[in-house]
């Protein structure tokens, strides 16, 4: 199933075990949802309760979402037609291994630094793809794609939106780092930027945003 893939897919970018598997997970249950979340009408969202020993988590994902997904697999076409999904399903499993390798490591997680993972795991992850697919082809307008044209829920209250603007702000600035590298042809480069991703994801959210506003 395409969930369990993206898993083992960010398991692999940034050597990270997780022993639960997602789909044990996932519910298209729009009843477990806040009711703000249910009259967004959202497509995915993680959901946490409790805390330490006693951490509940489910991952909603819109039964549409996922029948698109299945139509239409991405990890053997990625396109503009299910790129949007991708990204939708892909931000859910980054949510839910992050959540859960932080949680195993007896770590906290914040709200900010989940949305700033999710945005550099999917600009690394469908780079990562697209190279796969279509080898002799760099993807240029990835970052413009995913990033430029950044657009918020109006409907979520301003600290929300702002939260959100400021993950993608800082998620931006880290990948045009990563992009640079990634127009190296050389292995060595491609060695050090995946010893620089695993490194990142370890980082608290502080020292994350500290690196950015240092090297990037």
């Amino acid at each position: 199933m395409l969930l369990r893939r993206l898993q083992e897919l960010l398991a692999g970018i940034y050597d990270v075990h997780v022993e639960h598997d997602v789909r044990d997970f996932v519910t298209s249950d729009r009843g477990f949802l806040p009711e703000h979340a249910r009259a967004s009408g959202t497509d995915e969202q993680l959901l946490v309760e409790g805390g330490g020993e006693q951490l509940g988590v489910a991952l909603f994902l819109d039964q549409a979402l996922l029948a698109r997904l299945e139509r239409t697999d991405p990890l053997g076409a990625l396109h503009g037609g299910n790129i949007g999904d991708w990204w939708t399903a892909l931000e859910g499993v980054s949510h839910f291994v992050c959540v859960a390798w932080n949680a195993h490591h007896d770590r906290d997680v914040s709200l900010l630094e989940l949305e700033l993972q999710a945005e550099i795991d999917k600009y690394v992850a469908t780079f990562s793809l697209l190279r796969r697919q279509a080898p002799g082809h760099f993807p240029h307008e990835l970052h413009r794609i995913l990033f430029g044209r950044t657009h918020v829920d109006p409907q979520l209250p301003p600290a929300r939106a702002a939260l959100y603007r400021r993950a993608s702000a800082y998620a931006a600035r880290f990948c045009r780092r990563i992009e640079t590298r990634l127009r190296r042809p050389a292995e060595e480069a491609s060695r050090e930027m995946t010893a620089e991703l695993r490194r990142f994801y370890r980082l608290t959210e502080a020292r994350k945003l500290a690196h950015i506003e240092r090297c990037a």
